[in-house]
Order: C-alpha cells, then structure tokens, then sequence
C-alpha cells in the first residue's frame, strides 16, 4: 500500500532518489537502513508513512524498520504518532528536521567541551596533549557560537521563504 504520487512521478524515480540520497547520508556516517528509512519518508507526498508502508517500499523487515526509526528518533530526526482509532504507528519526517538535528547537537557539544575543560586540566594546559585539547575546545566553543547565529539566521530566511510554520 504506497501512498499516491504527484503527477508524471513513479516508483522508479522515488526508488533512484531513496537509494542515491541514502548512500550519500552512508558516505557521511549515518547507519544504512536509518538514512534509508530517512530518504523514504523525506520523499513521501505526506512525510509519514507506516512500518509496514516503509517495510514494502524499501524491502526490509519489521524489525530493520523498527532499529532504522529508533535511531532516527533519538537523533531528533523523524518522530511517531500513532494513526487515530489504530494501534499503528506513522513515522513523520517534519520540514525542520535538520534544523532540530542540529539544534539538539548543542547538548553534545557541550558535553564534549565539558569533557575537553577537564582533559586541559588535568594534562597540563602547557603539555603537547593538554595545548591540542585546548585548540580542540577552542575549536567547539567556536562552532557552538556559530551554530546559535546560524539556526537564528536559519529560521529567518525559512520564514522569509517559505512562510511561517
């Protein structure tokens, strides 16, 4: 059961667009079946779509659907809902999913600066190690400060381009 399709596209092209942006989420470190998981839904007219739906359109098991959502929940990616009057759950894929993604990147950054204040510390500031961890938290307080300018940016421009929502 896949959901219908805008006019002059078929299956072939979902099939191609799924498999080429995946790999190239796999180039950059993300798990197979999550950033195939990930294309699916990002391709989907709705941006949900159930196990079952998913399970058919990329020929998987329940259970790499199952391990594919969990992952992509915990990184903030897609989330679940269940269908109204059902058991069944939809897996949703929002447009401002990268923008969460990174945002919630935010709480590990500063674990790892936390982390690296500690290592300075305790290797010695003045140490090889402790002067290449101290360029290394110089390294995320600066991306950390940036990423807060950019998101603000970031909601700006959407907002100016594709309205408020």
């Amino acid at each position: 059961m896949s959901e219908p399709s805008a006019a002059g596209r078929g299956p072939e092209a979902v099939s191609k667009f799924v498999e080429s942006f995946a790999a190239q989420l796999v180039e950059a470190g993300m798990q197979r079946m999550a950033a195939r998981v990930f294309a699916a839904l990002l391709a989907s007219d709705s941006g949900a779509m159930t196990s079952v739906e998913l399970g058919e359109q990329l020929q998987i098991s329940p259970a790499a659907v199952s391990g594919a959502v969990r992952y992509l929940a915990q990184q903030h990616m897609v989330s679940r809902e269940r269908e109204p009057g059902s058991r069944r759950e939809r897996y949703r894929v929002h447009s401002n999913q990268w923008y969460e993604a990174i945002t919630n990147r935010d709480a590990v950054l500063k674990r790892w600066e936390y982390t690296l204040r500690e290592g300075v510390d305790g290797l010695g500031p003045e140490t090889p190690a402790g002067r290449r961890l101290a360029e290394t938290l110089a390294f995320f307080e600066f991306l950390e400060g940036e990423l807060v300018m950019l998101m603000d940016r970031w909601r700006i421009h959407r907002e100016e381009r594709f309205g408020a929502g």
